[in-house]
């Protein structure tokens, strides 16, 4: 049977509630010197603000080496009436460490599929996707590396594979990668960060071959996309993609948390969710936040 797995253990779809399908509760990478998403107290009030604005479920797509603190998750998920879906994968090479990124060569795959079948290190907390990263409208060799590894660790555990797109470019190359060259089921592919480049010319090849769409990382002062956002929804839900779509908050950092002063996760369904119904209704608004998820993250699990 499908299930999404989340921190606390496999859950059915139709329970997974309004989700955050794209977020971070804990986060930390040398490209954002002190902005860490360390706090566990300032987690556990981001979860609990974001549950009173209706809150159901999110999606923490921190992957290997990030800082996932996966051992925090399941106590946070039972405190604050949360599901949580943690990741494994593998973020773009500028996040790591050189020693990092050699100690996983050759081994990559493995590393993929024991935190989703048997958990990450020690925590006995079992990942419910895998995380990886394309380039800026390319994908460099470690982008190629750790999509294979991925679509390894897909066929072998059925698991999504969600991909950072860089600025939201790269999507038709990561689809004819993943899908075209490596196997992965389309409709198993979530392509994050498609409001930073909109173009619905290209939203539409790419939903086009059945993967998710997701619109995630609003109201940040350095992407001046939001406005257009309602209207590339639209768009692909006049094209008959609507049951394709996703939405996410991708608080990367301590400041843009809320319980900061920043949007966090409580603005995608205080202000985000709002504003897109006007553009595609209500109803439409209520699939993506529910019932697309749980197509997107639940799947038949299997162990290798």
């Amino acid at each position: 049977m499908s299930a999404v797995r989340t921190v606390l253990g496999d859950l059915p779809p139709a329970e997974l509630g309004v989700c955050d399908a794209h977020d971070h509760l804990f986060f930390a990478s040398p490209r954002l010197p002190g902005e860490e998403l360390r706090s566990g107290s300032a987690a556990r009030a981001e979860l609990a603000a974001f549950r009173a604005a209706g809150g159901g479920a999110v999606v923490q797509w921190t992957p290997y080496g990030l800082g996932r603190r996966a051992a925090d998750l399941p106590a946070l998920a039972r405190e604050s009436g949360v599901h949580i879906v943690a990741a494994t994968g593998l973020h773009q090479d500028v996040h790591y460490d050189e020693r990092v990124l050699k100690e996983l060569r050759g081994r990559l795959a493995e590393v993929f599929v024991t935190e989703l079948t048997d958990g990450i290190g020690t925590s006995g907390v079992r990942a419910g996707l895998i995380k990886v990263a394309g380039g800026f409208h390319a994908l460099d060799a470690h982008a190629r590396w750790t999509m294979t590894a991925a679509a390894e660790a897909h066929h072998a555990t059925g698991a999504p594979v969600a991909v950072h797109l860089e600025l939201g470019t790269g999507a038709l190359d990561v689809l004819d990668l993943l899908c075209g060259e490596l196997g992965v089921e389309p409709h198993r592919v979530v392509l994050g960060h498609l409001n930073r480049s909109p173009d619905p010319v290209v939203h539409r090849q790419a939903a086009r071959s059945g993967c998710y769409l997701a619109f995630d990382g609003p109201s940040r002062a350095n992407h001046a996309t939001d406005w257009r956002m309602p209207d590339a929804v639209r768009a692909l839900a006049d094209a008959g993609y609507g049951d394709r779509l996703l939405l996410g908050g991708d608080t990367t950092t301590a400041s843009a948390r809320s319980v900061n002063g920043g949007p966090g996760m409580p603005y995608l369904l205080r202000r985000v969710a709002p504003r897109l119904a006007v553009a595609v209704g209500e109803e439409l608004v209520r699939g993506i936040l529910t019932e697309n998820p749980g197509r997107a993250f639940g799947v038949t699990w299997r162990r290798p």
